[in-house]
């Protein structure tokens, strides 16, 4: 379990953060365990919740490009809960495992990559391993790929999924679906696979 348990659904009675949750739900990231930790803060959980979701899903990036950087970003704070997540809606769209492992990897090698999406994962690897890279003439040929609006969209959406990973990493949590398995098997394997998610006790 977590560092700081999750409340169960009899605990939590606002009807927008049940909202929340239930979108999470069912979009995949986060799944229900996050946004009931967050839930001993109502307030603040809203505004994260709310932020989380409108960054990831809405904008006009690319969905399937965010989600990529999404999980290189996870894997960069070394967070297992995010990392092992995936958005129902990019699967529905067609991503799949060895375009996240490419992006996640050599991408500048891939060529299933374009221009544009090597530009937005570069963005993504260096604000945090090499800000310094990130100078004038990286916005200069980001400019050439994406609106300055998309540009935005993109280091508001790095920035603030990285520091969501960085938190959940301290926080020892992994998905529901994982922890699901593990209390199912009597085991304690770390990459046994996701299965699907089940209601959290009261």
């Amino acid at each position: 379990m977590p560092h700081i348990e999750p409340l169960g659904p009899s605990a939590i009675d606002d009807p927008e953060l049940l909202d929340l949750i239930a979108r999470c739900e069912r979009l995949g990231v986060p799944d229900g365990l996050f946004p009931r930790i967050l839930a001993r803060v109502p307030a603040c959980a809203k505004a994260l919740l709310r932020a989380m979701l409108l960054s990831h899903y809405e904008g006009k990036v690319d969905h399937k490009l965010k989600e990529i950087i999404r999980i290189r970003l996870a894997r960069t704070a070394g967070d297992q809960y995010f990392g092992a997540l995936r958005s129902a809606k990019a699967t529905q769209q067609g991503l799949d495992e060895q375009t996240i492992e490419a992006g996640a990897g050599h991408f500048d090698d891939d060529p299933s990559f374009g221009p544009a999406e090597k530009c937005a994962l570069r963005y993504a690897k260096l604000m945090y391993l090499e800000p310094s890279a990130v100078d004038a003439g990286f916005y200069a040929e980001m400019k050439k790929h994406f609106s300055e609006a998309q540009i935005m969209e993109l280091g508001a959406f790095i920035a603030f999924h990285y520091g969501m990973q960085v938190f959940t990493r301290t926080l020892n949590a992994v998905p529901l679906a994982t922890v699901n398995l593990r209390a199912a098997s009597g085991g304690s394997n770390p990459t046994a696979p996701m299965l699907g998610l089940r209601n959290l006790p009261d």
